[in-house]
């Protein structure tokens, strides 16, 4: 269904700071910069990207989304979002662990990117 996600930044050193280290943890690779400035990261199949907003405004959050990365394991997940806080990201909710959601278990953690992005790494066991 998706072919790629983007978020704006306002500082994106700040932004492959974080972004390298939560994709490197989960054995991705460092972004890297395309033509356009762009930090793009390729993993999993998955395209992610951040930009300076094209229209010259200053980025901003959507009040209500939630970006969320499929992990392997509970310690991948962990993994994420370890290295999303010690590189500039905010732990928010619970700490990661196994919720139950309506009947069904899902392994969960939650982090905002340094501008504010709510992103959130999962694992649905079997």
């Amino acid at each position: 269904m998706y072919s790629h996600m983007m978020v704006g930044s306002n500082d994106l050193e700040k932004a492959k700071t974080f972004y390298d280290a939560v994709f490197t943890a989960i054995g991705g690779k460092p972004g890297i910069t395309d033509p356009k400035g762009r930090l793009v990261y390729l993993h999993n199949g998955g395209i992610f990207l951040v930009t300076k907003p094209i229209d010259g405004e200053p980025a901003c959050v959507s009040n209500g989304s939630t970006i969320g990365f499929a992990m392997d394991s509970p310690e991948q997940a962990d993994a994420w979002h370890a290295a999303g806080a010690a590189a500039g990201g905010t732990e928010i909710e619970d700490p990661p662990g196994m919720r139950d959601m309506n009947g069904t278990k899902l392994y969960l953690a939650y982090l905002r990117d340094p501008d504010g992005h709510k992103l959130c790494a999962l694992y649905r066991p079997d």
